[in-house]
């Protein structure tokens, strides 16, 4: 009996398959898509926009809009919304909020307006952008752009307000607020160095506040290392106190990649 020979047809089709089993599929490929985020700072007197890499380097130019007055929440988002689409494409969004954020509810905003008491700026910024979204507070964010990770490291801004944010070995205690707390002479610590007592003592009075301020958080904190940041620290003169520097407001959104690395 004669053997019968395969066809072409049959000869092809083991490799066809072996071919189709290694390529990659659709879903793979889209895997390894590097993740691009839209960080947002969300300031007393500036809306601040830009794109990161994965590794939270910037891919875009910064995109910055005067905080609106009053400094209610729809305004704001218009805001971020209309910078987003002059960015283009983008995979999620970070945002840095001055104020006390609660899973992506915002509990405070003395800086803005009472009207953001409640409002869910994370839900309300993934449904107007299409993009799933964290807040945390600002000071957190921007110190996420500026510690080592190692020991105690304490971050203060220095803006329209006082900002605060507390790391242990570069996990970050939340919700410390310390700018309400009372520093000296019955004032707190913002209304002794925030924007109005910048304007009102002058730079000069101003930064001994600063420097006061400093030496009773050393002694409260003990920390490794002090971090300030924010619109006014570029006014700080002289010396620092050791263990202390100032570090680039562009923290503010640079540290926004860390939000999404758990």
């Amino acid at each position: 009996m004669a053997t019968r020979r395969p066809t072409a047809a049959a000869k092809a089709r083991p490799k066809a398959a072996a071919k189709k089993t290694a390529s990659p599929t659709r879903a793979a490929k889209a895997a390894k898509k590097p993740l691009v985020t839209l960080a947002v700072d969300i300031g007393g007197t500036g809306v601040k926009t830009m794109l990161l890499d994965e590794s939270g380097s910037p891919v875009s130019e910064r995109l910055r809009d005067e905080t609106p007055k009053p400094a209610e929440p729809v305004p704001i988002i218009d805001i971020i919304v209309a910078q987003a689409a002059k960015h283009g494409s983008f995979d999620r969004v970070s945002v840095g909020f001055p104020g006390v954020v609660h899973d992506g509810v915002v509990a405070t905003a003395p800086n803005l307006d009472n009207s953001w008491a409640g409002v869910d700026l994370a839900a309300t910024l993934s449904e107007r952008l299409g993009k799933p979204a964290r807040v945390l507070n600002d000071a957190d964010v921007q110190g996420f752009g500026a510690i080592a990770g190692k020991g105690v490291e304490l971050v203060v801004t220095l803006g329209t307000g006082l900002g605060s944010a507390l790391f242990v070995d570069g996990r970050l205690v939340p919700n410390l607020e310390l700018a309400h707390h009372a520093f000296r002479d019955g004032k707190t610590y913002e209304e002794c160095v925030g924007a109005k007592a910048l304007s009102k003592l002058g730079k000069k009075r101003w930064n001994k506040q600063v420097r006061k301020a400093i030496e009773q958080l050393d002694h409260a904190i003990n920390y490794h290392a002090l971090f300030i940041g924010g619109g006014n620290a570029k006014k700080l003169e002289g010396d620092l106190p050791a263990r202390t520097s100032v570090v680039s407001n562009a923290c503010g959104l640079l540290g926004g990649i860390a939000l999404w690395r758990n």
